[in-house]
């Protein structure tokens, strides 16, 4: 039903074109109406008005919270302020749900005694005389889907912290000046709260910063940047990036931070990855074998999971009674098959040997064609 034609806009400036105050009068009938024919209303009265504009005129929005923090624009936020917007959750993940190399575990491990022998070697021994901030910086890089996301998680269980998760699309911001904000505020959040940062999406956060700048956003990349070394340089506790690659670490960061690799999963992975991800009530049939499963390589614990809910699907779908080994088999291979054909820093696969002599061959034949015709 429509009632737009009884509803009523008012207060639009006379400075404002007809033109555009008749728009914005349209897209408000068109939304106000909408609301009424979604609801059980007959009446409203909907004040819409910026928020300087009524604390002027005595008014107070319903809406309006007694946290200060939620009453400013972003821009003129605090930090302590724009740091209640960051809160911590508990940590989704444990160490023992971890499949991993035992190289990887190794420097894990290790990054975990570092972080609990931090009292004994800068308190007791006094090397806090020397870094008085003294801090836990890892960097997780590898390909997606190979448990950098899972063992932050996991590296926070195992300290007993929350885990204050943040990526750098939420860092990042329209507005200038914001970003830098941002970085410092998640820091100070993640110190308050004595919590592990996980910045996830950090490649652009630790690439190199541009010496030539053109655009604002370059200039924004640089600020974040520049940002993020002060806060590393201050922040007390520990901070975990993820990255799938960058080709070019900023120096800064790159001796700031300990690198670990998550490389693909080898066949003693993937085989325990697979049985982790086949639940026992799932009805299988018996020449279900890890081991066969593990044979297919090139796959990481994330292209795993999804074959499992995949072959899972077509079996229900298909009124299956039991999952054979077939079943896994087609959907981890088609997984495999439904990648684009790139390699992992976004050009090309390798060519083998013939494909490069034929390559070459037909380079060399056009070239020389070329130089018939210009003879």
């Amino acid at each position: 039903m429509n009632k737009a034609s009884s509803l009523i806009v008012q207060g639009i400036p006379d400075r404002v074109p007809e033109a555009v105050a008749a728009v914005c009068r349209s897209r408000l009938f068109n939304a106000v109406n909408k609301l009424l024919d979604e609801t059980d209303l007959e009446e409203i009265q909907i004040a819409v008005g910026t928020q300087s504009a009524n604390q002027k005129n005595g008014q107070k929005s319903a809406d309006v919270s007694n946290d200060p923090a939620e009453n400013k624009s972003n821009y003129d936020l605090s930090p302590e302020d724009r740091a209640k917007k960051y809160q911590p959750t508990q940590p989704l993940f444990t160490f023992e749900q971890l499949v991993i190399t035992n190289e990887v575990e190794e420097d894990l491990l290790l990054a975990v005694d570092l972080i609990e022998l931090e009292s004994k070697v800068f308190d007791e021994w006094g090397l806090r005389q020397i870094e008085p901030f003294p801090r836990t910086a890892l960097n997780f890089h590898g390909k997606p889907g190979t448990g950098k996301t899972l063992a932050a998680h996991a590296i926070a269980s195992k300290i007993n912290r929350p885990i204050l998760v943040a990526s750098y699309a939420q860092i990042e911001s329209m507005y200038h000046g914001e970003g830098p904000k941002n970085v410092e505020a998640i820091f100070m959040a993640a110190e308050r709260e004595n919590a592990l940062l996980f910045i996830d999406e950090a490649d652009s956060l630790l690439s190199k910063r541009l010496t030539s700048v053109n655009q604002g956003s370059e200039q924004a990349i640089n600020s974040m940047r520049s940002q993020l070394l002060i806060c590393l340089e201050r922040f007390r506790g520990v901070v975990i990036f993820s990255t799938n690659l960058v080709e070019n670490y900023d120096k800064a960061f790159e001796t700031r931070v300990r690198h670990v690799n998550f490389p693909m999963p080898d066949e003693t992975c993937r085989q325990k990855i697979w049985a982790k991800h086949l639940p026992d009530k799932m009805p299988k049939a018996g020449n279900v074998s890890l081991a066969e499963l593990a044979k297919v390589d090139d796959v990481c614990g994330r292209d795993i999971k999804n074959a499992v809910i995949d072959a899972a699907m077509r079996a229900a779908r298909k009124g299956k009674i039991k999952l054979e080994l077939t079943d896994f088999i087609k959907s981890i291979e088609g997984i495999k098959k439904s990648r684009i054909n790139t390699s992992f820093d976004g050009s090309s696969e390798d060519l083998t040997p013939q494909e490069k002599n034929s390559i070459e061959e037909k380079i060399k034949a056009a070239l020389e064609e070329d130089e018939k015709h210009e003879a």
